[in-house]
């Protein structure tokens, strides 16, 4: 299967650890979401901090509202943290330390077969517009 992600990156003058708390509970990711498609956490997986097999809810709004669950698929304790959901459609976050703050990396892999349905959208583009608006969100939170 070939790989097809989409991704943006963006220095951030924050330490990692800042950084990755933000990303690692559900509870702030509506503050941070760059698409306007985040309502908010759904459940008692609000106030959680997440770690690898963690699964959270969130309530959602495209057109129509709905909620979907996430699988935290990827962890490395502020470098890396990924999660998907039923789809398989993956969402990531990769941080490196660099002098002065760290590049922060946000990726949409949707490798997965069902993917192939989102390449003749505008989708991925979408996606990475609305990724580096989340960046500069998270910026604007933890700088």
């Amino acid at each position: 299967m070939a790989k097809r992600i989409v991704s943006a990156e963006r220095i951030i003058k924050a330490p990692a650890s800042k950084i990755f708390d933000l990303l690692a509970d559900p509870a702030n990711h509506q503050s941070f979401d760059g698409s306007g498609t985040l309502r908010g956490p759904r459940g008692s997986t609000a106030s959680q901090r997440l770690a690898l097999g963690s699964k959270f809810s969130m309530n959602m709004e495209s057109g129509v509202r709905y909620g979907i669950t996430n699988v935290v698929c990827e962890f490395e304790e502020n470098r890396k943290i990924a999660w998907k959901h039923i789809g398989g459609f993956i969402w990531r976050y990769e941080i490196s330390e660099i002098d002065g703050g760290c590049k922060v990396v946000e990726s949409f892999d949707y490798s997965v077969l069902l993917g192939l349905s989102l390449v003749p959208t505008s989708t991925p583009k979408n996606n990475q517009v609305n990724m580096e608006k989340t960046l500069e969100r998270i910026a604007q939170i933890v700088e």
